[in-house]
C-alpha cells in the first residue's frame, strides 16, 4: 500500500521506567541549577577578563522573527548549530548534525542517504520546511517505506544550522506547521580570516567502521573588498557497517560528491549580491525490506540508486545602520532532485518490475521571497515591521514504466504562496511584543484534477523581562498546509492486475486509489509558554548559563491520513484515499542548556512529548520518543585541547505509545555515549579524534528498519592557509 513504512522487526527489551526516572532527576537537577543565587543578576553581556577562557554561548540568528537576536533572546523554541558544534559532533551523516537537539528526529536508514525531518510529532508532504541556502527542499518518493517529503545533503558543506519549532515561524514561508529547519552553506567569510584576501581550508576525515572516508578542499578569495570568490567540493565514501551485534548489515554503503561555489559583490554601499549554485551526487544500493538472519530477504527488490541534487540561489540584500526604512532581503531559487533507481535484484512484479527495469523520480522546484524591515521610534516604544512575501512551484515529473512506481507517486504541478506583516515591539528592556499575520494561497493540478484554496493565520507573542536573566513568554500561532501533489492526485488500480476491484478510472487490481480533489488543507494552532534564562559570572568570573524550557500544545485541524473503505468480499480494502479525517493534538516540554566556565563546559537537553487523534483517542505514530542529551567537557592547555562526552538516551516506544493500524513496530529503549577529541596547536590547524556508540550499543531507532552502526572510530585532519594582506580599494560595507 503506498505510503506505508515497512515494518521494523519487534524488538524485546525491558520497560522504560528507569530511563523515565533519570529524565526527571536530570530536569530536577537543572531546576536546582537555575535557581543558584550567586551573582545570578549580572548583565547578560558580562564577558571573561581573560582572552584564554573567551566564551561565546550568545549566537546570533534571524530564524525566529527575520530580524537579528540573540538565539536566547529569541520568543521562541529555536536550537542551533555551529561551526564549533559541528567540529565536535564531526557529522558523517544529517543525522549526526542533530544529535541530542530537543524536540527534533532526523529518520535516515543505513541503506539511503535521503534524509526526513521530524520536529514535534510533525513530519511528511513539508510539514517541517527545509531549506538549504534559502532553497526549499520538497523532493517525495513514496512507496513501501518512508520518503514522504526529504532532502539530501553533504553535512561537510556546512557552515550553521537553525531549527525553530512550531508553527511559530509564519513568516518563513507555506507549509510549516511543524517548523523551520534552514541550513546554511560554507561561503568566504568561513575559510578567508579578517584581513587576508584569500583562504583555503582542507579536511579529511578516516572512520573504522564501513570503513568510511572523507575528503574536502574549499577555496576562497578577495578579488577586491567588494567582490569574494568561493568554491570547493567534497567527497565521502562509506562501506558496509556494522551493527552493535558486529553483524555487517547490507547495503549501507555509499559514494556521495559535492561542489558547490559563490560569488559575492557588493555593487553599491551596504548592497550585497550572492550567486551560489550546489551540486549534489549519491550513489548506493538500496532496499525496504528488514533484515531476516542478517541479510535482505530472497525475491527482495533492490535499486540501485543515483540522486542529483542541485540548485542555484541569487540574493540581494541591502542593510544600512543608518537607514531605518529600508533593510531588504530577497532571494530567488531553483531546486531539481532527480532519484534515478535501477532494479538489480529482486523477484519480478508488476509493482516492481524486472532485473534491469528502471525508473525515475524528479521534482524541479522554482521559488523566490522578499521582506523588507522599517524601524522606528514612537511613544519610547521600538518598533520594527517586517513585509514579505513568497512563491515556489513544484514541477513533479515521475516515470515507471515497468512498475508502480509512478503510481505511489503522480506527476502534477502545485503552485504555494503568500504574504506576511510581522509586528515587533520593544518597551524598556522588560516588554515585547510580536503580531504577524500571513495570507496563504495554492493550487494544484494533474491528471485531470485540480484544486486551490487559500487561508489567512494570525501570530501573537508577548515577552516579559522582569530581571535581566529571565524572561518569560506566550504565544499563539497558526500555520498551514496544502496539500501535496501525491496526496490529491494519487490515482489507479494497485498492480497486480487481477480483477479483484474495478476501478473509477477503468483499471483494476487489488485495491484502487482514489485521487481527492476536495482535500482540504491542515491548520496547525500552537500554543505554548517558553521561558528563556540567562545567568553569568555564577560561579567563576566570566562563567555563562543558557537555558530555554518551554511547553507547547499544536491542534491541527484537518489531519491528512490515508484512509481505507468499501471492504471486499475478501476483507480487504477495495480503494484507498487521503482525506480529512484526524484532528490531532501533539503536546510537549522541552528544555535546551549550556554552562560554559572557559576550562570547563556542560549542557543538558530533554524532551517529552504525546499526540492523540481527537477523532477516535488513539496515539498518533508520527510521534518520537522522549529523550535526555548531556555534554561533559573540558579545554586544556591555553584551550588547544578539547575533550568532550555525550550521552543521549532515548525511551522504549511501546506499543501502548502507538496506535492500532500502526505502521511501525515497538522498539526498546537505548543509550548512545560519544566521545570527541580535538587538539589545535595554532588557529589554522585541527587534529580530531571521535569515537561514536563507545559501548557498541545494538539498536533500531523508531522508524526505521534497519540497526545502526555500532561503535565507530573517526580521526579527521583539517587545515587552513591565507594571505595577510588587505586588497587595495574602498569597500563598500554591508552590515
Amino acid at each position: 500500500m503506498a505510503g506505508e513504512p515497512q515494518r521494523m522487526a519487534v524488538f524485546k527489551g525491558e520497560g522504560d521506567r528507569r530511563g523515565k526516572e533519570a529524565l526527571l532527576a536530570g530536569v530536577a537537577l537543572c531546576a536546582v541549577l537555575m535557581a543558584t543565587p550567586v551573582r545570578a543578576q549580572s548583565a547578560p553581556d558580562a564577558g571573561p577578563t581573560d582572552d584564554t577562557t573567551a566564551i561565546s554561548l550568545d549566537t546570533i540568528t534571524v530564524a525566529a522573527s527575520l530580524t537579528e537576536e540573540r538565539a536566547i533572546d529569541a520568543l521562541a523554541a529555536i536550537s542551533v548549530v555551529r561551526p564549533d558544534d559541528l567540529e565536535q559532533l564531526m557529522p558523517s551523516r544529517t543525522q549526526d548534525v542533530f544529535f541530542g537537539m530537543p524536540g527534533t528526529t532526523v529518520i535516515q536508514n543505513g541503506n539511503s542517504t535521503q534524509a526526513s525531518i521530524n520536529i514535534r510529532g510533525m513530519e511528511d508532504y513539508g510539514r517541517v520546511a527545509v531549506f538549504i541556502d534559502g532553497a526549499r527542499q520538497n523532493f517525495t518518493q513514496l512507496g513501501h517505506g518512508t520518503g514522504a517529503g526529504s532532502f539530501f545533503l553533504e553535512p561537510g558543506l556546512l557552515a550553521d544550522v537553525d531549527v525553530v519549532r512550531g508553527p511559530v515561524a509564519n513568516i518563513y514561508g507555506s507549509g510549516a506547521i511543524g517548523g523551520v529547519v534552514t541550513f546554511r552553506t560554507k561561503d568566504a567569510n568561513d575559510i578567508i580570516k579578517p584581513g587576508q584576501t584569500w583562504g583555503v581550508e582542507s579536511a579529511g576525515e578516516f572512520g573504522s567502521n564501513g570503513p568510511m572516508g572523507y575528503g574536502a578542499l574549499f577555496a576562497a578569495a578577495k578579488v577586491n573588498p567588494n567582490i569574494d570568490l568561493f568554491f570547493g567540493g567534497t567527497y565521502r565514501s562509506q562501506g558496509d557497517y556494522t551493527d552493535g551485534d558486529g553483524n555487517v548489515v547490507p547495503g549501507t554503503g555509499s559514494d556521495i560528491w559535492t561542489g558547490v561555489a559563490k560569488l559575492t559583490f557588493r555593487p553599491a554601499d551596504h548592497h550585497e549580491v550572492k550567486i551560489t549554485g550546489i551540486n549534489y551526487s549519491a550513489d548506493y544500493t538500496t532496499y525496504n525490506a528488514a533484515l531476516v538472519n542478517n541479510e535482505i530477504p530472497t525475491g527482495s527488490t533492490q535499486y540501485g540508486t543515483t540522486v542529483l541534487n542541485q540548485t542555484l540561489t541569487a540574493s540581494w540584500n541591502y542593510s544600512n545602520p543608518d537607514d531605518n526604512i529600508f533593510d531588504w532581503r530577497s532571494q530567488i531559487y531553483w531546486n531539481r532532485v532527480k532519484q534515478d533507481q535501477l532494479k538489480v535484484a529482486g523477484t519480478p512484479s508488476s509493482i516492481t518490475g524486472s532485473v534491469g527495469d528502471p525508473r525515475y523520480f524528479t521534482i524541479d522546484t522554482l521559488g523566490f521571497d522578499l521582506n523588507n524591515t522599517s524601524r522606528f521610534t514612537f511613544a519610547d516604544i521600538r518598533n520594527a515591521i517586517t513585509i514579505g512575501g513568497d512563491y515556489f512551484h513544484d514541477d513533479v515529473d515521475n516515470v515507471d514504466n515497468y512498475g508502480f512506481g509512478d503510481g505511489y507517486n503522480p506527476s502534477g504541478e502545485r503552485g504555494v504562496g503568500g504574504a506576511f506583516i510581522q509586528w515587533k515591539a520593544n518597551y524598556s528592556t522588560w516588554f515585547e511584543a510580536i503580531g504577524a499575520l500571513r495570507y496563504d494561497t495554492y493550487n494544484l493540478s494533474g491528471d485531470g484534477v485540480s484544486t486551490s484554496g487559500d487561508h489567512l493565520s494570525p501570530k501573537i507573542t508577548v515577552g516579559l523581562t522582569p530581571w535581566q536573566w529571565v524572561t518569560l513568554y506566550g504565544t499563539f500561532a497558526e500555520g498551514y498546509r496544502a496539500p501535496a501533489v501525491t496526496e490529491t492526485l494519487v490515482n489507479g488500480a494497485h498492480p497486480p492486475n487481477i480483477p479483484l476491484v474495478f476501478c473509477p478510472d477503468g483499471s483494476f487490481g487489488v485495491f484502487c486509489f482514489v485521487p481527492n480533489p476536495y482535500l482540504k488543507p491542515e491548520i496547525g494552532k500552537n500554543k505554548e509558554i517558553g521561558l528563556n534564562l540567562r545567568f553569568d559570572d555564577i560561579f567563576t568570573k566570566g562563567d555563562k548559563f543558557r537555558a530555554k524550557a518551554n511547553v507547547y500544545q499544536n491542534d491541527v485541524e484537518d489531519y491528512i491520513e490515508l484512509v481505507g473503505y468499501d471492504k471486499t468480499p475478501f476483507g480487504t480494502y477495495a480503494n484507498y484515499q487521503y482525506q480529512n479525517i484526524a484532528n490531532a493534538r501533539l503536546r510537549g516540554f522541552e528544555f535546551e542548556s549550556n554552562y560554559d566556565a572557559g576550562v570547563w563546559f556542560a549542557g543538558f537537553n530533554a524532551t517529552v512529548s504525546e499526540g492523540e487523534n481527537t477523532n477516535n483517542g488513539q496515539p498518533l505514530a508520527n510521534v518520537m520518543p522522549n529523550t535526555i542529551a548531556t555534554t561533559l567537557g573540558a579545554r586544556f592547555f591555553d584551550n588547544k585541547l578539547t575533550v568532550s562526552v555525550r550521552w543521549q538516551w532515548v525511551a522504549a516506544k511501546t506499543a501502548a505509545d502507538l496506535p492500532a493500524d500502526s505502521p511501525y513496530e515497538p522498539t526498546p529503549s537505548f543509550n548512545l555515549v560519544n566521545v570527541y577529541l580535538g587538539y589545535q596547536p595554532d588557529p589554522n590547524v585541527l587534529a580530531q579524534l571521535s569515537v561514536e556508540n563507545l559501548f557498541n550499543e545494538q539498536y533500531v531507532q523508531y522508524q526505521q528498519f534497519l540497526p545502526s552502526a555500532g561503535i565507530t572510530a573517526k580521526a579527521g585532519l583539517k587545515f587552513k592557509i591565507g594571505a595577510d594582506t588587505i586588497a587595495a580599494a574602498t569597500p563598500y560595507p554591508v552590515k
